[in-house]
Formats: C-alpha cells, sequence, structure tokens
C-alpha cells in the first residue's frame, strides 16, 4: 500500500524575545539585570514602548504611560535608543533564517513567519528551530521563542506558549489539549478591549469560546467577523501561506509594523506613524525620488484592514507636505477601536529625468534651481516697486 503523503507545511513562528530591550542591553551591557524602559529620555511624557523583565515585576509593561511607570518604580531608567540599530540586528536575525529558507513573511520587526517545509525533508524542524535559537544567541546576543505548527495562526500561538527561548510544536490534533485550557485573552487576534468582555460574561477560557452553546452570546458581545476568524484559526482553518512579497510593491516604498499591544488613541496611532513615515521618506530621498501619492494601511485586531491613498496635484519631495497629507489621511480613517497593525508609504514615484514637463517649478526643482528661480522673480519685483520693495536673507538658514 502506497504510503498517504503528509501535505501539511510547516511553519515557524519566530518572535524574538523582548527585541527592543535586547538590543538596548548589547549596546549597553550594564542594562543586563536592571530594570529598565524603552522611551522617551529625560520626560515624564509619552508612552513606554517595552519593559525589560526586571521591570515588568513591578508592573511596569509596555504602553504604559511613562509617567505611571516612574509612580510604580522612581528608579526606572528610561532610554531611547536611534531606530537603526533595531534595524541593523532585524537583518541581522533575518539572515540566520534565511539560511534555512526564502520563504519569509515578515510580520514585523521582531517576528517573521517562515515556511521550512521544504527543509524540513531533510532536518527535523525541532533541531531547525534550536539550531536557529542557538545561532541568534551565539552571535548576536538575541533570544528568541519559535512555534511551528500547520497554519500560521497557529505558529504564533505556539510562538508565544513559552519565552524566553521558548520552543513549542502545535499540531491541529494538540489543539485542545494545548490550547483550550488557556484564557481567552490568549486568543491571537482579540484585543484588550474585547477579551474583558467575555470574562465579564464568563466566557473565560479558550475552550468556552469554542463551545457552540456559547455562540450567540460571543456574536453579540464581539460580532461574526471577529468570531468567524478566532473560532476559525482555532480549528486549524487558516492560512497556511507564507507570502515574501505581501508588502511589496516595485512602484511603491512603505513599511508596517505590528504591535503586541495594539495602538487604541489616536495620539499613538500619529506618533508612529510620524516614526515609520520618516523611515519611508528617507528610502525615497535616498534613492533621489519624487511622488505624488501619499497612502496609509490600518489593521484592527479582528484583521480587518483598510487602506487609504491621496494623490497630489504635483510631484513633490517635501518633506511636511507629504507628512501632513499622511497625518491627516490617519485622522480622517482612524475609528474607536484598537490597531495592532500600522503603517504608511509613498507611491506613484519618479526619478527626476522621468518627471513630467508640467510639474511645479517651485515643488521639483533641486535647491539651487529653486534660489535662481526666487532671484529672478525679486528682481522683477523690484524692477517695477524699488529696491527695498521685497528682499531675503540667504545667509538665515
Amino acid at each position: 500500500m502506497q504510503k498517504k503523503e503528509n501535505l501539511a507545511r510547516i511553519i515557524f513562528h519566530i518572535d524574538m524575545n523582548q527585541f527592543f530591550c535586547s538590543v538596548a542591553q548589547i549596546l549597553d551591557p550594564s542594562l543586563k539585570g536592571t530594570a529598565f524602559a524603552i522611551g522617551r529620555e529625560n520626560t515624564t511624557k509619552g508612552v513606554l514602548s517595552t519593559a525589560s523583565y526586571e521591570a515588568r515585576k513591578y508592573g511596569i509593561h509596555s504602553a504604559m504611560a511613562t509617567s505611571e511607570a516612574y509612580k510604580l518604580l522612581p528608579s526606572l531608567r528610561v532610554i531611547s535608543i536611534d531606530y537603526k540599530y533595531y534595524k541593523y540586528y532585524h537583518y541581522r536575525f533575518i539572515d540566520v533564517v534565511k539560511e534555512y529558507t526564502d520563504q519569509i513573511e515578515v510580520a514585523s520587526i521582531d517576528e517573521v513567519y517562515a515556511d521550512m517545509t521544504e527543509i524540513s525533508k531533510k532536518i527535523h524542524p525541532t533541531i531547525i528551530a534550536k539550531e536557529i535559537q542557538l545561532k541568534l544567541l551565539k552571535e548576536y546576543k538575541l533570544p528568541c521563542s519559535i512555534g511551528i505548527a500547520p497554519t500560521l495562526f497557529l505558529a504564533k500561538m505556539a510562538s508565544d506558549l513559552k519565552k524566553p527561548l521558548g520552543l513549542t510544536i502545535l499540531r491541529k490534533k494538540d489543539i485542545k489539549d494545548i490550547l483550550y485550557p488557556l484564557s481567552v485573552k490568549e486568543i491571537f487576534g482579540i484585543g484588550k478591549k474585547t477579551y474583558p468582555r467575555l470574562i465579564e460574561n464568563k466566557i473565560n477560557t479558550i475552550a468556552d469560546f469554542m463551545n457552540p452553546d456559547n455562540k450567540e452570546l460571543i456574536l453579540k458581545l464581539i460580532g461574526s467577523n471577529t468570531y468567524n476568524y478566532a473560532y476559525n484559526s482555532l480549528t486549524g482553518n487558516s492560512s497556511n501561506k507564507v507570502d515574501p512579497d505581501r508588502w511589496s510593491d516595485s512602484q511603491s516604498i512603505s513599511e508596517v509594523r505590528t504591535y503586541d499591544q495594539p495602538k487604541g488613541s489616536l495620539d499613538e496611532a500619529l506618533y508612529e506613524i510620524r516614526l515609520i513615515f520618516k523611515e519611508v521618506y528617507n528610502k525615497m530621498k535616498k534613492q533621489s525620488y519624487y511622488t505624488k501619492t501619499v497612502n496609509i494601511t490600518l489593521r484592527d485586531t479582528s484583521f480587518k484592514t483598510i487602506t487609504r491613498q491621496k494623490t497630489l496635484d504635483e510631484y513633490t519631495d517635501d518633506y511636511y507636505l507629504l507628512l501632513d497629507e499622511t497625518l491627516d489621511l490617519v485622522e480622517e480613517n482612524f475609528e474607536d477601536k484598537e490597531y495592532r497593525l500600522l503603517g504608511c508609504g509613498l507611491s506613484n514615484l519618479v526619478s527626476p529625468e522621468n518627471l513630467p514637463k508640467e510639474y511645479n517649478l517651485f515643488t521639483i526643482l533641486t535647491d539651487d534651481e529653486k534660489l535662481n528661480n526666487i532671484d529672478n522673480l525679486m528682481e522683477e519685483l523690484q524692477s517695477k516697486y524699488g529696491k527695498k520693495a521685497l528682499f531675503w536673507n540667504k545667509t538665515s538658514k
């Protein structure tokens, strides 16, 4: 009898443990074993991005107001790290995973999904996972947890089960034994504003959530979209496709970030979008492009994703104009819900030599050309209205 081929995919979710804190400790070893957090230095304003394990013992956590954290621990060290260091170690992380597969989907700066189906035909997936953990820890001092499962959702759930340096295999037949006893707040995609409503109504565990007798009540509490997404995912009927090109677009430059703690306020979202936009803009300038279209991506905790864009009248590389238009889009489309992914981008990109002839001179020309045009305009006005009618100080920039 011919042996039945196993068609299940082998998906890894590789999650860096306290990535931002790990990078901070690499840059400053004196931080090891101390209570510290990542945020804005020398101020009580803003919120924390994350906190070290030692700080968490005092109740300090990500998305907590810095002022509140200082009340819990006045001696807390709050530090800020240049984002370029996070990007550097992110790429080292990706390089290690690429030694095993090119089927990698970047979920955020500190987590990826990787399809290890092919290489697992030669090497057992647990051996691969342990090798990746060891390489990241030994070569870069970066700890990670890995979940192995047949779908992206289950791999993510598995990686969250053991931290730090955890390794968990979650097969469909193990779902009831491993996941059902967990609290509903552990369901990936259920936001911090959603699960309390479930618990208040005695939907305490994943087993309660999956109980058909509770379906009508849960639908009233969280709606059909969130319910159907979570229910199907918890039965193993969700995507097993790792898409390396999910966010790629050859005619645009964009960045997205996902958050363990979803962003529930407009102020938080605008703050994050400003940081993301700066990266996108710098990439555009590095390639000497101009643009006339800005876009945003917002994904809530039920995985409903919206994308919006606005096309300007003229091509430009004006940082503040493009930023303002991007922030306006966010304000226009932000709703009273929690968002786990935020992103923005610039499209309709053209190089200087390919600019259409009708572009606006003051928007597009080089700095020298702009100054020459301003000089010519001023000379024309001064010839009509006198030398003192209009003047400017070129050295005051």
